[in-house]
């Protein structure tokens, strides 16, 4: 006797192929809201129901409620744009949103505070301009990302063929996106999900592709992740598969954790697509769809075990994986000014937590659209959400930088630990959040640097990422330190993974104030500072001493 679907697999199963009932919303006036089915619906299609949290408090409230808004997210592989999509962007952030842009952690770009009478024209200029949102969020596959390449790299350069191939390989079939959003107009006739299936995957998949020796986007924080190697010739002849990551757990439950993806061979460049096919259907079919908690395929691999998911997707795909070593991981700063090879410029901009908006003194999104309109072919968001302008005059490289000046930006981040530092948005739009993230990035990532300049001895600043909630968008879990969210004001605190992504932070205290982790992590950098190699990273400090011989964290606070 087959088990009763959940409410989620039933909705999936009975929405003609993602439509539900969001057209006749969409288009009644006196609707205010999404209905909480085709919320869920919508997410599919790039969108959130979402509304200011800020407005809860008792001193917000004499302004009355605040509408209920869209946040709705681009599926762009790659992170990559031409001046004309960011310019679509960079219009509707004006027009529509809360007025700035964010880039994600996932080389993606948010829009907040999209009213629902605004949306239905957002999704017509963005598909205009050869764009989607279609498959951005969901139980699809998200946005695939991608190694960055300042330099113009020719091999690395290569992986923008393998992103898009895996992206499209992978979009959603259904005509329900044109249909809702775009009066119908649409070249597809079949619209039959052969890979998901009517009730989709049981869960979100996310994709990362790379080259050897590079984790410039977290691989092992992946569903899924491709890792290009190269022939003599330095053209891609194969690839390194990696399966199992993810980083969304739940406090106070066992069951859940994050998880490294788990590394099932190498294989020959015409079977990528196979492979790829065999790992996303075997995820459909043995994934748990009864427990939303556990149906991540980082829970199928760690339950069934990876042995048994290597043979699996071995036998759909009627391929075996080779046993070859893998390449030592380097990690690579992409900002400030690079050469390329085409003999070009390219410049990395650090953006604190990949907010674009416009301030008295600091016109980031005015000086983005100048430059990106007047000196730039490509940008490449990157998976630490910063942006890189690629594609610049040499002999334009002052005029650019004399935009940034005038408007009160400098290309370089303001310390080493803003660098790689990582928050995601949480408070006030993230129904999730449980803590502040992005509002308290910049105080606690130079409290921190404070910290780091008082300790170190010519060493490499940690990685530092926050977030709101045990979801780990940010992917804390994977960072040197690591801040969830638990309660208002109160974190988790995570210690020990690698400046490469290649190892996951153990919990050292729950429920912390920040007040009290600046005090821990000072005690802690002195350690380090005291007992660690002279060219030892933080991460590796922890792990080589282990969290039982560092003082608990109970001592360290006296």
């Amino acid at each position: 006797m087959s088990q009763e679907l959940t409410k989620i697999e039933r909705l999936k199963q009975s929405s003609h192929g993602l439509r539900g009932k969001i057209k006749e919303e969409l288009k009644d006036p006196e609707a205010k809201r999404f209905t909480n089915d085709s919320e869920q619906l919508l997410k599919f299609h790039g969108m959130y129901q979402q509304k200011d949290r800020d407005r809860r408090a008792p001193a917000e409230r004499k302004l009355g409620p605040k509408p209920f808004t869209l946040m709705i997210r681009g599926r762009i592989p790659g992170g990559r744009l031409s001046p004309e999509s960011w310019r679509v962007w960079d219009d509707l952030a004006s027009a529509y949103s809360s007025g700035g842009i964010r880039l994600t952690t996932r080389q993606s770009i948010q829009l907040h505070g999209v009213l629902k009478s605004q949306v239905e024209d957002s999704i017509k200029k963005i598909h205009q301009s050869l764009q989607t949102t279609t498959g951005a969020c969901g139980d699809v596959v998200r946005n695939v990302t991608q190694a960055v390449n300042p330099w113009g790299d020719p091999k690395l350069a290569q992986l923008d063929h393998v992103a898009e191939l895996i992206s499209q390989h992978f979009e959603v079939r259904s005509q329900a996106y044109f249909d809702i959003f775009l009066d119908g107009e649409s070249v597809r006739v079949d619209e039959q999900e052969t890979i998901y299936g009517d009730r989709y995957l049981p869960r979100k998949f996310k994709i990362a592709v790379s080259a050897e020796g590079d984790n410039s986007v977290d691989i092992y924080t992946h569903d899924f992740a491709i890792v290009a190697t190269f022939n003599d010739g330095g053209v891609i002849d194969g690839y390194h598969i990696f399966a199992g990551g993810g980083m969304g757990t739940s406090h106070n439950n066992e069951a859940t954790f994050p998880r490294l993806a788990d590394h099932l061979g190498w294989i020959p460049k015409k079977e990528l697509i196979p492979i790829s096919e065999a790992i996303v259907t075997t995820q459909r079919d043995f994934g748990n769809r009864e427990d939303r908690s556990q149906a991540r395929l980082k829970y199928t691999i760690a339950h069934r075990g990876v042995d048994w998911f290597r043979h699996e997707v071995s036998s759909r795909a009627g391929v075996d994986f080779e046993d070859r070593p893998l390449a030592p991981w380097k990690t690579r700063s992409p900002l400030g000014w690079f050469d390329q090879a085409n003999g070009k410029k390219a410049l990395g901009l650090h953006l604190l937590s990949g907010r674009i908006i416009d301030q008295p003194n600091r016109k980031l999104k005015s000086a983005l659209r100048q430059i990106i309109d007047h000196y730039v072919t490509q940008v490449q968001i990157t998976a630490e959400q910063d942006l890189i302008l690629e594609g610049i005059d040499p002999e334009k490289q002052i005029e650019v930088e004399t935009i940034l000046d005038q408007n009160g930006i400098s290309p370089f981040s303001p310390n080493r630990i803003f660098d790689r530092a990582v928050t995601c948005v949480a408070l006030p739009t993230c129904v999730k959040a449980l803590a502040e993230s992005e509002r308290v990035g910049e105080a606690t990532f130079s409290s921190i640097q404070e910290l780091f300049d008082k300790h170190r001895q010519g060493r490499r600043a940690p990685t530092v990422r926050i977030t709101g909630c045990p979801n780990g968008c940010a992917r804390p879990y994977a960072a040197e330190i690591g801040l969830v969210g638990q309660l208002p004001g109160k974190y988790a605190l995570f210690l020990g993974g690698s400046q490469e992504g290649t190892r996951l932070a153990k919990k050292i205290g729950d429920k912390l104030k920040l007040d009290d982790i600046y005090r821990y992590l000072d005690f802690a950098f002195s350690q380090w500072s005291k007992q660690g190699e002279p060219t030892e990273d933080f991460g590796d400090f922890v792990d080589r001493v282990g969290l039982a011989n560092l003082k608990p964290i109970e001592e360290g606070l006296e």
